[in-house]
């Protein structure tokens, strides 16, 4: 009898929802490639991390709870997002640590959900993917799905089988970008001169394109070369592994 589907549960995240649809659609589009049935479950909200990393855990803990009842009964939970991936996985536990009643569910929780490379490569086993795109290209590890989750190898190992991919390594691939979520808000200066160091690093490798694995991190450098006149491309690295890079145009911010 041929193994049953994963039913895994997409978690959108608030800025692909808002900012970046496509990455969602190239998650869907990857996740049925390795073999899953993929369901958006329409109650799912923001993951609450910018309440938790600002201090008011108590709406974090109310959002966290929202999105443990919209997450209820799949098999995994995968999000396009090492930031939210990683909300869910480290600090669920942690924000209900002192919640006999509620820490296991925030466990359980945890357990399940993925970093959608991750998940590609380490849960499903993903080797290649089937797309191609002509550019050379260099990679941004987002803070959050590298040091909360161990992101690193998986996009690598799958962008290396992309046809007519070049990937030219980043000086300070593993340096923040200077979004930090709250923290662009809350520093603005400190959050400039870590974006700006970090389009110096980009320009210098000479590359078409940069992807990463975090909007957040994609938004805010996009900001930057934009501002500076660049013409560098700009993509979620689902939307190149899915081949759908032409389903929308490079990442762009307002001047």
């Amino acid at each position: 009898m041929a193994e049953k589907p994963a039913r895994v549960a997409l978690f959108v995240t608030c800025l692909v929802d808002l900012f970046r649809p496509t990455v969602g659609f190239a998650a869907v589009k990857l996740l049925e490639e390795a073999g899953c049935t993929v369901e958006v479950p329409r109650a799912q909200t923001c993951c609450g991390q910018p309440a938790y990393n600002s201090g008011d855990r108590a709406n974090a803990k109310a959002i966290a709870l929202q999105v443990m009842d919209a997450f209820a009964g799949y098999d995994y939970v995968v999000a396009p997002s090492g930031s939210c991936a990683g909300m869910i996985r480290q600090h669920y536990p942690e924000a209900f640590a002192d919640d006999p009643g509620l820490l296991p569910r925030a466990q359980e929780l945890a357990a399940r959900t993925w970093e959608l490379a991750s998940f590609l490569v380490d849960v499903r086993g993903m080797q290649a993917v089937a797309a191609s795109w002509e550019r050379t290209t260099t990679y941004h590890d987002a803070c959050s799905g590298l040091r909360e989750l161990g992101v690193q190898d998986q996009p690598r190992r799958l962008l290396a089988s992309v046809v007519g991919l070049e990937l030219r390594e980043l000086t300070g691939a593993k340096v923040c970008c200077g979004f930090g979520g709250t923290f662009c808000v809350k520093y603005p200066d400190i959050s400039d001169k870590m974006v700006g160091d970090k389009i110096a690093d980009i320009v210098a490798t000479g590359a078409e394109a940069v992807l990463a694995g975090d909007l957040g991190c994609l938004l805010n450098i996009a900001g930057k070369l934009t501002r500076q006149g660049h013409s560098i491309e700009v993509r979620h690295v689902a939307e190149v592994l899915a081949g759908m890079t032409g389903a929308a145009p490079s990442i762009a911010m307002p001047r």
